[in-house]
């Protein structure tokens, strides 16, 4: 592949004035934490504003319609119902209430990938006292999990499937369709963590057949940490009864009844305490961004972007770890580096943001990039 010195602004690049970080230094790590944009602090002040002047009050007939307003948010990226999405603070709620919810009793096992971020595994190692195997499946290249594999790793005995859209460690996009076909062709669910696909790529859950998925605020919706959602396929809600709850799950809620819990019936079940109102509105404003701009055409920019990086990798010497052809890659492209940590404090010096995972450097480019910010990053770590 051959790539031009330099090239036109793509069709999002008046964007990039959205967010002040790029007025001081190059951004390259938006799968790390998205960059703070100016709608989101303008949304954050509006909540300090409201409770600078009005405090507790503001809860009612203001704070409680926002957090109905992010359940819309979120459904509308993913093709669901407002009804299908319970807020979270963090993945890891999210999977520990979602698996408590499940019986194990007659299929103990539980299927995932050693491509996937610990914390879907993890949910399930802390099981193994109670008698839940956890079944690895090993990636044969280390970038991609054929589909095939995990059909022949599931069986009756499988509960569910834990496994992501979008590999942390390679960006290689799963199919996650094939993913819940294999679950549900032995009974079983299929649960996705998709934190590192919602935002950058289209996603139907319709369409997909999951069962169960997470996303959230941190990385590609702009919302910045504490804040994400748990959707729940609607056939399945009235079936699944937590274990681990808070009050926000009780239909009753302001009874405040100790001796009644009497779960939602939509997926607030799912729910446990008084979500971060400070990331509510973060998540807001960066839901309103994304909104505007429509992810098929973030998806359609950040591709061209990913391949402008991937090949530019390529001739100054490295061999990016990334999925085979651009339709499997995601905007995560891992450089093989023998001191990646080095190389980043390097970048970092020259004002420029990535990351290091175990043998690489990250890069992870979004709209708000430019193909300059690829070269300005590349001539420093090939020197």
């Amino acid at each position: 592949m051959t790539v031009a010195s330099s090239s036109a602004p793509h069709a999002l690049a008046q964007y990039r004035a959205e967010f002040p970080i790029f007025d001081h230094r190059i951004y390259l790590n938006s799968c790390s934490l998205g960059a703070l944009s100016r709608r989101s602090r303008v949304w954050v002040t509006r909540f300090l504003d409201e409770w600078e002047r009005r405090g507790a009050a503001a809860w009612y007939d203001v704070w409680w319609e926002r957090l109905d307003e992010l359940r819309r948010g979120y459904a509308a990226v993913i093709g669901a119902g407002a009804h299908e999405i319970a807020l979270h603070a963090s993945v890891s709620t999210a999977t520990g209430v979602l698996g408590s919810c499940i019986d194990y009793s007659r299929r103990p096992k539980v299927v995932t990938t050693e491509l996937d971020f610990p914390t879907v595994a993890y949910q399930w190692l802390a099981k193994r006292p109670s008698g839940i195997e956890l079944v690895v499946v090993e990636s044969p290249d280390g970038v991609t999990v054929p589909p095939d594999l995990i059909r022949r790793a599931v069986d009756e005995r499988t509960a569910l499937v834990a496994t992501s859209h979008v590999f942390f460690t390679t960006g290689a996009i799963q199919d996650i369709r094939a993913v819940a076909e294999a679950a549900h062709a032995v009974g079983a669910y299929c649960f996705i963590d998709a934190y590192q696909s919602v935002g950058q790529l289209p996603v139907d859950v319709r369409e997909s057949g999951v069962d169960f998925l997470c996303a959230g605020g941190l990385k590609w919706l702009l919302g910045g940490p504490g804040i994400t959602f748990l959707y729940v396929r609607d056939e399945l809600i009235p079936s699944l009864r937590p274990q681990v709850t808070g009050w926000f799950a009780n239909e009753g809620q302001f009874g405040f009844d100790i001796r009644d819990l009497r779960f939602h019936a939509d997926a607030r079940r799912f729910e446990q305490g008084t979500p971060s109102l400070a990331a509510v509105h973060a998540q807001l404003g960066g839901l309103e961004l994304v909104a505007e701009i429509g992810i098929p055409r973030i998806r359609d920019v950040v591709s061209a972007l990913t391949e402008d990086l991937v090949a530019r990798a390529m001739e100054a010497g490295f061999r990016p770890r990334v999925a085979p052809t651009s339709q499997t890659r995601s905007a995560i492209v891992m450089l093989p580096d023998e001191r990646p940590e080095a190389q980043v404090a390097r970048l970092a010096e020259r004002d420029i943001v990535a990351d290091s995972r175990p043998g690489h450097v990250r890069l992870s480019p979004y709209f708000y990039n430019t193909v300059e910010d690829h070269a300005a990053a590349l001539e420093i770590l090939s020197t």
